[in-house]
């Protein structure tokens, strides 16, 4: 009774501590920077193509109020009726432009300049008062609402998508620091305590001639297959604080020099040890 109770007692922890392990090494790949940043990706697809199917449905909306208000009573087929048309697709892709643009500065969290925002109010101004003046005239309350909801619609989903994308970029990087400060996973070392009382029970009858550190548990070490370590943003940040000595500039030409790091992550090491240092960043030449 007692060797059948032996024998099937481990088997079951055996069979808990390879479930263990494996959950360990799932939730390790599910919290890897690398896996965090292809979901956002996915993320990031998915709010791009729902915010400009509304944001082309608002303009599309528009088009046809827009030129009645150009055409101002033109016969039907006329020229100026024409031309009438052109006026709400003039305004729409200057702004689609600057729209599409954002979307790969917001991608990288570089901020536009004065003219670009600038740009974009005055294009989403524009379109707003075409399609309201007639119903402003005209003393019509449901059609100042009619006519206002798509261009607002418009307008605030240009300036959110903006700042959705900006926040998932930052989504991106918080994975990055917390891979950092979570270098090792604290989950294998509970396996490796369950592994080695299973392998005294299966062997009670022998005592050890060797240390207890020196044993090799069979398949100890390749229960979890640990990833390849890679250098994170924490690794560069490091570096750069060790080699920063005051009176040094702080830039992104410094911080690639010291760490060696690339173009792209140069300029958020050298802002994120400015701020530690409380000096600021001098720009590329």
């Amino acid at each position: 009774m007692t060797t059948n109770q032996n024998e099937t007692n481990p088997g079951r922890a055996q069979r808990l501590a390879d479930n263990a392990a494996e959950a360990a090494d799932v939730r390790r790949w599910q919290t890897h920077p690398d896996v965090v940043a292809l979901r956002v990706e996915r993320v990031r697809t998915q709010v791009d193509r729902l915010c400009w199917s509304g944001i082309v449905l608002g303009l599309a909306f528009t088009t046809a109020n827009v030129q009645w208000f150009a055409a101002s009573g033109a016969a039907f087929g006329s020229l100026p009726w024409l031309t009438a048309w052109l006026l709400d697709p003039t305004v729409c892709l200057v702004l689609l432009a600057i729209l599409r643009a954002e979307q790969v500065t917001a991608r990288y969290q570089v901020h536009t300049g004065t003219w670009v925002r600038t740009a974009k109010w005055f294009t989403l101004a524009a379109t707003y008062v075409m399609n309201t003046w007639s119903s402003w005239a005209a003393g019509s309350p449901a059609g100042v609402v009619l006519h206002s909801v798509p261009p607002l619609v418009v307008f605030v989903a240009a300036e959110a998508v903006t700042d959705l994308r900006d926040k998932l970029t930052d989504a991106v990087a918080v994975a990055f620091m917390n891979a950092t400060d979570q270098a090792e996973p604290p989950a294998a070392a509970p396996v490796h305590e369950l592994a080695e009382p299973v392998h005294e029970l299966t062997t009670p009858a022998h005592e050890p001639t060797t240390q207890p550190a020196e044993l090799t548990v069979p398949g100890r070490d390749s229960a979890v297959p640990s990833p390849a370590k890679r250098k994170l943003f924490g690794d560069y940040l490091t570096e750069a604080r060790e080699a920063w000595t005051p009176g040094v500039e702080i830039s992104p030409v410094w911080v690639r020099e010291a760490t060696g790091c690339s173009r792209g992550l140069s300029s958020r090491l050298a802002g994120a040890l400015a701020a530690e240092v409380g000096k600021g960043v001098r720009a590329d030449d």
